[in-house]
Protein backbone atom coordinates (compact mmCIF):
# COMPACT_ATOMS: atom_id res chain seq x y z
CA UNK A 1 0.00 0.00 0.00
CA UNK A 2 1.46 3.27 -0.64
CA UNK A 3 2.39 6.17 2.17
CA UNK A 4 -0.23 9.22 1.27
CA UNK A 5 1.03 12.81 1.95
CA UNK A 6 -1.37 15.14 3.37
CA UNK A 7 -1.38 18.72 3.02
CA UNK A 8 -2.61 21.35 5.22
CA UNK A 9 -2.52 25.30 4.59
CA UNK A 10 1.07 25.49 5.42
CA UNK A 11 2.51 22.01 5.00
CA UNK A 12 3.30 18.57 3.12
CA UNK A 13 3.60 15.72 4.88
CA UNK A 14 5.16 13.24 3.05
CA UNK A 15 6.56 9.77 3.28
CA UNK A 16 10.34 9.58 4.24
CA UNK A 17 12.86 8.66 1.93
CA UNK A 18 16.77 8.32 2.69
CA UNK A 19 17.61 11.32 0.53
CA UNK A 20 16.11 12.82 3.52
CA UNK A 21 18.78 11.52 6.09
CA UNK A 22 21.20 14.55 5.58
CA UNK A 23 18.90 17.15 6.56
CA UNK A 24 16.89 14.94 9.47
CA UNK A 25 20.22 14.41 10.43
CA UNK A 26 20.92 17.81 10.83
CA UNK A 27 17.50 18.76 12.70
CA UNK A 28 18.23 16.27 15.37
CA UNK A 29 21.77 17.59 16.20
CA UNK A 30 20.21 20.82 16.82
CA UNK A 31 21.37 21.79 20.28
CA UNK A 32 18.50 20.92 22.51
CA UNK A 33 16.67 19.30 19.94
CA UNK A 34 16.03 16.00 21.49
CA UNK A 35 16.08 17.18 25.47
CA UNK A 36 12.71 15.78 26.17
CA UNK A 37 13.03 12.68 24.43
CA UNK A 38 13.77 9.35 26.29
CA UNK A 39 17.02 9.08 24.89
CA UNK A 40 18.41 12.22 25.01
CA UNK A 41 21.98 11.98 23.40
CA UNK A 42 22.42 13.89 20.03
CA UNK A 43 21.90 10.69 17.14
CA UNK A 44 24.78 9.95 15.32
CA UNK A 45 24.32 9.73 11.47
CA UNK A 46 23.58 5.67 11.65
CA UNK A 47 21.14 6.00 14.14
CA UNK A 48 19.27 8.87 12.14
CA UNK A 49 19.50 6.37 8.86
CA UNK A 50 17.92 3.68 11.07
CA UNK A 51 15.15 6.33 12.59
CA UNK A 52 14.48 6.70 9.01
CA UNK A 53 14.37 2.91 7.66
CA UNK A 54 12.08 2.08 10.62
CA UNK A 55 9.14 4.49 10.07
CA UNK A 56 9.27 2.98 6.07
CA UNK A 57 9.01 -0.56 7.65
CA UNK A 58 6.32 1.22 10.11
CA UNK A 59 4.57 1.98 7.17
CA UNK A 60 4.88 -1.24 5.60
CA UNK A 61 3.69 -2.66 8.84
CA UNK A 62 0.97 -0.48 10.32
CA UNK A 63 0.07 1.80 7.24
CA UNK A 64 0.87 5.16 9.19
CA UNK A 65 3.93 6.00 10.52
CA UNK A 66 5.54 9.61 11.23
CA UNK A 67 5.60 12.14 7.87
CA UNK A 68 8.29 13.92 6.62
CA UNK A 69 7.34 17.78 7.15
CA UNK A 70 8.01 20.25 4.47
CA UNK A 71 6.74 23.97 4.69
CA UNK A 72 4.80 23.99 1.24
CA UNK A 73 6.03 27.38 0.38
CA UNK A 74 9.79 26.41 0.79
CA UNK A 75 9.60 22.60 -0.10
CA UNK A 76 11.90 21.86 2.55
CA UNK A 77 12.67 19.02 5.55
CA UNK A 78 11.44 20.66 8.53
CA UNK A 79 10.73 17.58 10.87
CA UNK A 80 8.36 14.78 10.83
CA UNK A 81 4.58 14.73 12.57
CA UNK A 82 2.43 11.54 12.39
CA UNK A 83 1.36 8.37 14.09
CA UNK A 84 3.35 5.80 15.41
CA UNK A 85 1.87 2.06 17.07
CA UNK A 86 3.24 1.36 20.24
CA UNK A 87 3.42 -2.11 20.39
CA UNK A 88 3.92 -2.67 24.67
CA UNK A 89 0.74 -1.12 25.16
CA UNK A 90 -1.06 -1.62 22.10
CA UNK A 91 -1.73 2.18 21.38
CA UNK A 92 -1.52 4.41 18.49
CA UNK A 93 0.60 8.21 19.58
CA UNK A 94 0.14 10.99 17.75
CA UNK A 95 4.01 13.07 17.88
CA UNK A 96 5.77 15.89 16.00
CA UNK A 97 9.41 16.90 16.29
CA UNK A 98 10.15 20.06 14.24
CA UNK A 99 13.55 22.29 13.60
CA UNK A 100 14.25 24.72 16.81
CA UNK A 101 13.65 27.52 13.86
CA UNK A 102 10.21 26.32 13.14
CA UNK A 103 8.92 26.40 16.47
CA UNK A 104 6.70 28.42 18.29
CA UNK A 105 5.01 29.07 14.83
CA UNK A 106 1.80 26.51 15.00
CA UNK A 107 3.05 24.18 12.95
CA UNK A 108 3.09 21.43 15.13
CA UNK A 109 -0.13 21.69 16.02
CA UNK A 110 -0.82 22.13 12.53
CA UNK A 111 0.76 18.57 12.00
CA UNK A 112 -0.57 17.36 14.46
CA UNK A 113 -4.01 18.34 13.84
CA UNK A 114 -3.80 16.41 10.49
CA UNK A 115 -2.39 13.51 11.79
CA UNK A 116 -5.29 12.82 14.53
CA UNK A 117 -7.85 13.34 11.18
CA UNK A 118 -6.18 10.98 9.30
CA UNK A 119 -6.15 8.44 11.98
CA UNK A 120 -9.84 8.75 12.58
CA UNK A 121 -11.26 9.14 9.50
CA UNK A 122 -8.65 7.08 7.52
CA UNK A 123 -7.87 4.31 9.84
CA UNK A 124 -11.05 4.55 11.85
CA UNK A 125 -9.00 4.42 15.33
CA UNK A 126 -11.41 4.84 17.98
CA UNK A 127 -8.28 6.52 20.37
CA UNK A 128 -5.11 8.62 19.82
CA UNK A 129 -3.02 9.37 22.58
CA UNK A 130 -0.11 11.49 23.04
CA UNK A 131 2.76 11.56 25.62
CA UNK A 132 4.88 14.51 26.47
CA UNK A 133 7.87 14.32 29.04
CA UNK A 134 6.64 16.34 32.18
CA UNK A 135 8.27 19.57 32.01
CA UNK A 136 7.73 20.18 28.01
CA UNK A 137 5.03 22.73 28.59
CA UNK A 138 5.61 23.09 24.94
CA UNK A 139 4.64 20.27 23.73
CA UNK A 140 1.68 19.76 26.46
CA UNK A 141 0.25 23.08 24.81
CA UNK A 142 0.37 21.91 21.58
CA UNK A 143 -1.76 18.58 22.67
CA UNK A 144 -4.17 20.63 24.54
CA UNK A 145 -4.47 22.47 21.11
CA UNK A 146 -5.55 19.41 19.26
CA UNK A 147 -7.95 18.79 21.11
CA UNK A 148 -6.55 15.88 23.74
CA UNK A 149 -7.64 15.49 26.82
CA UNK A 150 -7.55 13.77 30.05
CA UNK A 151 -3.79 14.48 31.05
CA UNK A 152 -2.80 11.96 33.40
CA UNK A 153 0.89 10.78 34.89
CA UNK A 154 2.13 7.78 33.27
CA UNK A 155 5.14 6.04 32.86
CA UNK A 156 6.18 5.40 28.89
CA UNK A 157 9.35 4.80 27.47
CA UNK A 158 11.19 4.25 30.82
CA UNK A 159 10.41 7.92 31.74
CA UNK A 160 7.80 9.72 33.45
CA UNK A 161 5.47 11.61 31.06
CA UNK A 162 1.77 13.23 30.91
CA UNK A 163 -0.25 10.89 28.69
CA UNK A 164 -3.04 12.73 26.72
CA UNK A 165 -6.35 11.20 25.19
CA UNK A 166 -8.59 11.76 22.20
CA UNK A 167 -11.16 9.42 21.50
CA UNK A 168 -12.74 9.55 17.58
CA UNK A 169 -15.36 11.69 17.21
CA UNK A 170 -17.74 9.38 15.11
CA UNK A 171 -17.43 6.46 17.22
CA UNK A 172 -20.13 7.23 20.29
CA UNK A 173 -19.02 4.06 22.01
CA UNK A 174 -16.41 5.30 24.13
CA UNK A 175 -15.86 6.45 27.63
CA UNK A 176 -16.32 10.10 28.25
CA UNK A 177 -14.73 12.02 31.30
CA UNK A 178 -18.12 12.11 32.39
CA UNK A 179 -19.23 8.49 32.32
CA UNK A 180 -17.45 5.75 34.68
CA UNK A 181 -15.47 3.29 32.28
Amino acid sequence: MPIKSIHTPRLKLRPFTMADVDTFFKILTEPGIMRYFPNSDTPTYARVEKIIKDQMKHYQDHQFGWWAVEEIDVGKLIGWNGLQYLPETNEVEVAYLLSRKKWGQGLASEGAQASLQFGFEVLQLETIIGITHLENKASQKVLEKIGMHSRERNHYFGMDCYKYIIHNPKHSSEPSADKPQ
